[in-house]
């Protein structure tokens, strides 16, 4: 049988995967294993935290020390994990659903804290495992299980979310960017703070069929012809409606400020109970 170059980062024994086809969340975990790469980290120090929901599942095929966690809680997780062991580098690796509806206040408050992880938000604009329920990204007018009639919600703007909540590094791209996915991936690798990358990704089972928008193929023509590469523009313009046509891709934000538990100020702290105790 025939290696392949991205074996010793993967859980052989568990595949085939259990995506549809037509799918592009393992087209995001090739990028995420090409990342690892760049970034030059040793799995031995990297740690993967995922939730429940389709995306959640690259944890278990990474060959890594990945934990799947309970719904909407990966977060909380990934930050016990990170300060407990400031070595680890801990990425987060889930989807909309779990990472914005359930988990939006984690996700927050972690941005907030600038706490030192990586977030990966697979969005693919509805609850892809559990039936194709309205998600917080849901386009107007998508029909859902839950909006048969069409959805009347504006859709969350993730990017814009992480940003103004203070994530240091916020960025977007599709699965038909692959190469600057896996560069922009190993450039947050690296960098301390908060950092989130939304990923746009088709559910062809779901999403794509129920609004007669086509096939994974479809969606990736799609993504190719109206996405838009536009470095530094401001999260609040970067919003996305499929009315418009239009995708704007790349890195938003990159900025820094005191990591948490890095202050003296959380340090004095820490000590103070130390003592106390």
């Amino acid at each position: 049988m025939n290696s392949h170059p991205s074996d010793s980062y993967l859980r052989t024994d568990r595949l085939p995967h259990l995506w549809c086809p037509g799918c592009g969340i393992g087209a995001t975990m090739n990028s995420f294993v090409e990342a690892v790469k760049l970034s030059g980290i040793s799995r031995k120090s990297l740690a993967v935290v995922s939730g429940i929901g389709c995306s959640g599942r690259v944890a278990g095929y990474l060959k890594a020390d990945s934990f799947h966690t309970t719904h909407g809680r990966a977060i909380p997780f990934a930050t016990g994990l990170a300060l407990a062991n400031p070595g680890l580098r801990v990425a987060v690796y889930s989807g909309e659903g779990d990472l914005v509806a359930i988990g939006g206040n984690h996700l927050l408050h972690a941005a907030r804290r600038n706490v030192n992880i990586m977030v990966v938000c697979i969005n693919n604009f509805t609850y892809g495992m559990t039936g194709g329920q309205l998600a917080p990204t849901t386009p107007i007018g998508s029909i859902t299980a839950t909006t048969p009639y069409g959805s009347t919600e504006m859709p969350c703007n993730l990017v814009n979310l992480a940003a103004s909540a203070g994530a240091v590094f916020v960025a977007r791209w599709t699965v038909f960017h692959v190469r600057q996915l896996a560069c922009t991936m190993a450039e947050a690798l690296v960098r301390r703070g908060f950092s989130f990358i939304e990923v746009l990704s088709p559910c062809p089972t779901l999403h794509l069929q129920r609004n007669n928008l086509g096939h994974g193929e479809t969606e990736m023509r799609y993504f190719k012809e109206y996405s838009r590469v536009a470095n530094n523009t401001s999260p609040v313009e970067a919003g996305l409606d499929r009315r418009d046509r239009k995708i704007i891709v790349g890195t938003f934000v990159k900025r820094e400020r005191a990591v948490f538990f890095d202050s003296p100020d959380s340090v004095t702290l820490v000590r103070k109970k130390k003592v106390k105790a």
